[in-house]
């Protein structure tokens, strides 16, 4: 079964200190959930099924995520080596935050596998997109890393940080079921419901991803103006790089990555019972 998430950097302002998005991969099939691998099951709870696992997921109430201490370093212009270690840190970091936070659910949990490439791989959710920097593939629950001369010209860490913490998010959303109601709720729908159900996964882990972290920006670190200058920009050019809508305008990604640094929770990231004017 397929289903693949990806996320794109917008090359045209790389450099710029932005937070970047994700998108859905146009072939879909419903999926089933399951118990994450490498987890012992005794006492775990399995994901909600249908509309409650997104709409009232025990992430919800799980509180505020973790203050992680987290210092992955620079990352130096041009460097693959220092852009591959700060990525495999934050990696870590997510991990040790998402672990505690799904012990409160009592939800099974387990840790992505990490792959960098220099190359558009095929991956078992399909041909990686030609315009994304990086892709989640829930078949083998995978996050699929770019590495290109574009990409390694940003040394802004807050704004890859971010990068990968939205691409961890989508790992949370299917490890909670949140995914398999997606699936299935797309699967033959018409265009419309598709691109409203799309925008609703992918503003919802910007606001997983942003929560994470205001939970580190004291060792990032995150500083109030940095954050600012990225919310703005992405206010004005976070829809550009997707003319189709599948991830909502640039307001609207703005308003969800602010929700969830500022909460520092899950409980502000429910996009699936939101009004769809914040979604638009």
């Amino acid at each position: 079964m397929l289903f693949a998430l990806v996320t794109g950097l917008d090359a045209a302002n790389a450099s710029a200190p932005a937070a970047t998005a994700a998108s859905v991969s146009p072939s879909l099939v419903p999926v089933t959930a399951t118990p994450a691998s490498g987890v012992s099951v005794t006492g775990v709870q399995a994901p909600p099924r249908g509309r409650t696992a997104a709409t009232a997921s025990p992430l919800y109430r799980t509180g505020t995520l973790p203050r992680v201490n987290c210092r992955p370093g620079e990352i130096r212009a041009g460097s693959a080596a220092s852009y591959r270690t700060f990525v495999t840190k934050v990696m870590r970091c997510l991990n040790l935050g998402w672990k505690t936070q799904f012990r409160k659910t009592k939800l099974a949990f387990s840790q992505p596998r990490l792959r960098f490439s220099t190359v558009k791989v095929n991956t078992p959710c399909g041909r990686w997109p030609s315009s994304a920097g990086g892709m989640y593939c829930s078949s083998n629950r995978t996050i699929y890393i770019g590495i290109s001369r574009t990409v390694l010209k940003n040394v802004h860490p807050a704004t890859h940080a971010q990068f990968i913490a939205h691409e961890y998010g989508h790992h949370v959303q299917h490890l909670a079921g949140i995914m398999n109601y997606y699936a299935n709720s797309v699967w033959r729908a018409k265009p419309a419901t598709k691109l409203a159900f799309s925008r609703r996964i992918e503003l919802q882990a910007d606001c997983l991803g942003s929560a994470f972290l205001r939970q580190i920006s004291h060792s990032l670190p995150v500083e109030q103006a940095q954050w600012d200058a990225m919310v703005s920009w992405i206010a004005q050019n976070g829809h550009k790089n997707w003319p189709k809508n599948d991830h909502g305008k640039g307001r609207s990604q703005a308003y969800w990555l602010e929700r969830g640094f500022n909460a520092g929770s899950p409980s502000a990231c429910n996009t699936w019972t939101a009004p769809s004017g914040r979604l638009a």
